[in-house]
């Protein structure tokens, strides 16, 4: 099953992300390029990378796999920001880690409605079949 990462909020807004999280962080000092600036950029390109991975993959369990990654990046971007303004470099990044807790949000209400499907699946598959009348 193909899906298109395009069609999905949740893309557009961890691609939006990754642009912005470059922007935001272009001014780290030059001691912090191999370090929290460099985890900082993997985590937030980790994030629209996993989804697309994921849609790519044919089962739907596999799919709710790298989504659940995603999910994960996101939240490790979202913290490395808050560490990042903690340590003092990034003076006004409240609007962006705020975008990153929408796009946690959205994430686990996607990996939440995905789950319940496989869910269901699983429960019909386990089940005896319906004798004929």
């Amino acid at each position: 099953m193909s899906r298109d990462p395009k069609r999905l909020k949740v893309f557009g807004l961890a691609d939006d992300l990754v642009v912005e999280l470059y922007r935001v962080t272009r001014g780290f000092p030059a001691e912090e390029q191999f370090g929290l600036q460099s985890q900082l950029r993997r985590a937030a390109v980790s994030v629209p990378t996993n989804i697309v991975e994921g849609c790519a993959r044919r089962s739907t369990r596999d799919y709710l796999h790298f989504l659940t990654l995603a999910l994960g990046s996101a939240a490790e971007a979202h913290y490395l920001l808050r560490l990042a303004a903690r340590l003092g470099f990034l003076s006004d990044n409240e609007q962006i880690a705020t975008r990153y807790l929408d796009l946690i949000r959205a994430l686990q209400s996607l990996v939440t409605a995905i789950a319940r499907t496989l869910d269901k699946e699983e429960y019909r598959r386990h089940q005896p079949p319906t004798p004929e009348p």
